[in-house]
């Protein structure tokens, strides 16, 4: 099953219009977890939301392909940065999760429109980015765990002392990234 090219456009374009107020509702949802780590601020963390629905836009889209590797290093960051927030394991999955819910919600009137058979090609494919996009945030969350074990002679030490610049020299970079990668292709 496969989606049409102006469906996958379609589709695309409506994430990458519904961007800001996704962030803005996944925020919300998320309340007091955005703030549980004062080294990385709520606009730091928004931020890198943006660039995830950003990336995802074009992961649902005709060019999935060139972007899927800018889709796992952006994964991975927020997997990293979960850790930094203080984060378990389960709540990476869990934010990740709501993403999926408000894409769900967002997509549901243009989704109806199309012929079932487009409508559900889309569905899978965005599923299965965002179940790759998990498992990557989950490892690049152990990743960034286990080296911090590693750093303190084996005993776990507190995640809290993270530089804001250095986060968000990373997120350039990622925004960044995605800019070549659109603009080369």
């Amino acid at each position: 099953m496969r989606a049409s090219q102006p469906a996958l456009l379609a589709a695309g374009r409506v994430i990458a219009e519904m961007r800001d107020p996704m962030v803005s509702q996944w925020a919300d949802w998320l309340g007091d977890r955005l703030t549980a780590s004062p080294s990385i601020p709520r606009p730091m963390v928004e931020r890198e939301f943006r660039v995830l629905i950003d990336v995802l836009a074009e992961m649902v889209g005709p060019f999935r392909r060139e972007v899927k590797t800018v889709w796992f290093h952006i994964c991975e960051h927020y997997g990293r940065t979960a850790a930094a927030r203080g984060l378990a394991a389960g709540e990476v999955v869990e934010e990740l999760q709501f993403l999926r819910e408000l894409l769900i919600r967002g997509l549901a009137p243009v989704l109806a429109a199309m012929r079932a058979r487009q409508a559900m090609a889309i569905m899978l494919r965005l599923n299965r980015v965002l179940d790759k996009g998990v498992a990557v945030a989950v490892v690049g969350y152990t990743d960034a765990l286990v080296a911090t074990i590693f750093t303190q002679n084996g005993v776990p030490a507190q995640l809290t002392d993270h530089d804001p610049a250095e986060f968000d020299r990373q997120i350039t970079a990622l925004e960044q990234e995605l800019a070549t990668v659109i603009r080369n292709r």
